[in-house]
């Protein structure tokens, strides 16, 4: 096993050396951001929210305990998607999942980062 963090970082901060393998997990390009700019390793958007749930969860922080319930239902029936970011996950020594919401605590990278984490072992970081 060679995986050791899974970090959550907004698209829109500036790539570090550190940040291993980037992942964007957005279902939807983020506004204003170049290919170049993001240095994406891969864009995996089947792992994002459904459509539904996203417009439903609105970013409203009120809704984040149920979103966060709802999306992990919805990966633990997304299990091809979630087998091939868990095989990511266990090759790299840092995985980033990135996102574009403003809240970086209320958003679904985050759940997704807890919810890989509980489901390969891995350190969660930042």
């Amino acid at each position: 096993m060679v995986g050791m963090s899974i970090m959550v970082k907004r698209i829109y901060d500036e790539p570090e050396p550190d940040d291993g393998c980037r992942i964007l997990v957005d279902r939807l390009w983020p506004r204003g951001m170049s290919r170049e700019r993001t240095a994406l390793d891969l864009w995996l958007k089947d792992i994002a929210p459904s459509p539904g749930l996203r417009k439903w969860f609105g970013h409203d922080p009120a809704r984040f305990a149920e979103f966060a319930e709802r999306y992990r239902e919805e990966l633990d029936a997304n299990v091809e998607t979630v087998a091939s970011l868990r095989d990511i996950i266990m090759t790299h020594e840092t995985v980033t999942l990135l996102y574009a919401a403003k809240n970086p605590l209320a958003n679904h990278a985050v759940v997704l980062r807890d919810y890989m984490a509980g489901d390969t072992g891995i350190i969660k970081s930042r």
